[in-house]
């Protein structure tokens, strides 16, 4: 059986990559066309917490799957300033836009928090398990199997996204010009 090629990136270049995908939005979109009607969900918080989930999400893919490689560290400090870059611009444009003040990368810490705890109380088996109900309850929606579906499937398909990525390159040192 013959072995696909890697494709060559730099830890900065890889580091992006996944960032764009953390906060690209098509998946999320997809996503929310699966919910039924229903008065109970509210789809603005459901895309909300979607969106903070597939970035920590792929936060966490990057800990698991690079596990063992030595650019391991760089790849998920890089990627998490990124993403603070963004979350920063992020809550500029809501204050200026609603005068709220948000912190969106102090919510990322708390939502991260939220999920660990999660993962820690069912123990052992597949992080999914508490990802999904722990989702419909930052949802406000814990009986609705729906959503936890949501959060369940925007784990699962960016951490396996993650992981497909992180198999198909093989990381080089950063060149100076």
């Amino acid at each position: 059986m013959a072995t696909a090629e890697k494709r060559e990136e730099t830890v900065q270049s890889l580091s992006e990559n996944l960032a764009s995908f953390a906060v690209d939005r098509d998946d999320i979109k997809q996503l929310l066309k699966t919910l039924p009607e229903d008065e109970t969900i509210k789809p603005v918080t459901v895309e909300y917490e979607l969106q903070i989930l597939k970035i920590i999400a792929a936060g966490w893919a990057i800990n698991v799957h690079m596990d063992g490689l030595a650019e391991k560290d760089a790849v998920a400090e890089t990627f998490w300033l990124i993403v603070r870059e963004f979350s920063k611009n992020l809550s500029e444009t809501l204050h200026l836009t609603t005068g709220a003040q948000v912190d969106y990368f102090e919510t990322l810490k708390t939502r991260m928090n939220d999920y660990l705890a999660a993962v820690e109380a069912v123990g052992k088996g597949e992080p999914t398990q508490a990802v999904g109900p722990q989702f419909a309850i930052l949802c406000g929606c814990p009986d609705n199997p729906f959503v936890t579906l949501n959060g369940a499937r925007i784990f699962h398909l960016t951490t396996t996204a993650v992981q497909e990525y992180v198999a198909s390159v093989s990381i080089t040192r950063e060149t100076l010009h």
